[in-house]
């Protein structure tokens, strides 16, 4: 969205937001599901049931590769297009 998260609040406002009262920011509709999982799993209420840092870094891996192997895609295709004009 490009806007500064919780630009009306002030530092002590956003903690009263956030850890007491469960308020989160709005993940923009256009995202990846897969983001909006990650996301809202490190949202939920219940500190046991947020995913670890190993299972963090794991998900992003799995992210990380998904983008490489689209962008290569993406890449291969466009130079093809060139090639082809």
């Amino acid at each position: 969205t490009e806007k500064i998260p919780w630009e009306t609040l002030n530092p002590m406002q956003v903690v009263g937001a956030v850890a007491f009262m469960n308020k989160r920011l709005e993940i923009p509709k256009d995202i990846d599901p897969c983001w909006i999982s990650l996301i809202e799993s490190c949202w939920h209420s219940d500190t046991k049931l947020r995913p670890t840092f190993q299972e963090l870094m794991e998900k992003l891996i799995d992210l990380q590769r998904k983008y490489t192997i689209q962008f290569k895609a993406t890449r291969t295709a466009l130079l093809d297009n060139l090639r082809d004009d």
